[in-house]
């Protein structure tokens, strides 16, 4: 009868690694009971079942991307391009990552402090790798962002959400300095540009 239990929990740790939608369901399942499978890397769950190495292992190379790609991108990065970039550097002979997997491994990191993040702009999820407190006027700047292609300035911001200019140009200002914006000055349109470049549309790159 133990034999039975030992091979049935090495099937299920294989399923676990390899197969992401047996993975979400067996989160799911864990969450429901309240048990958090991630809790320790030395906790029954991953004792018995491996996955709590499948997900710091995951962080790690969620963290490494992030720093990676940091300068080009102001520590702002689209949840599909980390996903595709953690792929590639997992390599073929690894499982399968999903962006729910890199999701889960991004809750375990905000346990180290408030610089690992998501955040939802329309249809677009984005991870926040910088130590920037985001409160209602950095999401609005980035949601007209978003929808600009990576572009914002505080006339459109104004004109947009109905704010004062100064209160667009402090907040605006206040991206540039974490890293998270760049300025335009040579815009045709003479106003000051904005870009936030891990919000520029795949088109416009």
């Amino acid at each position: 009868m133990m034999y039975s239990h030992v091979r049935a929990n090495r099937e299920h740790k294989k399923d676990i690694k390899r197969n992401p939608h047996f993975r979400k369901s067996f989160q799911q399942m864990c969450d429901l009971v309240g048990v958090d499978c991630l809790a320790s890397k030395k906790g029954f769950w991953s004792e018995l079942l491996g996955i709590g190495d499948f997900y710091y292992d995951l962080s790690v190379q969620v963290v490494e991307c992030c720093l990676k790609t940091s300068a080009k991108n102001g520590g702002l990065i689209e949840m599909n391009e980390l996903q595709r970039l953690v792929t590639a550097m997992r390599g073929p002979n690894l499982p399968e990552v999903t962006c729910d997997d890199i999701a889960k491994s991004i809750d375990k990191l905000t346990e180290l402090g408030r610089g690992f993040q998501t955040h939802a702009f329309g249809d677009r999820m984005m991870v926040q790798s910088v130590p920037t407190e985001f409160n209602q006027d950095h999401s609005a700047v980035l949601g007209q962002a978003a929808a600009g292609g990576g572009k914002v300035t505080a006339p459109g911001l104004c004109a947009s959400v109905g704010w004062a200019e100064e209160r667009a140009a402090t907040v605006l200002e206040q991206l540039v300095k974490d890293g998270m914006a760049w300025v335009d000055d040579q815009a045709e349109a003479g106003a000051r540009e904005y870009w936030l470049p891990g919000l520029i549309a795949e088109s416009d790159r």
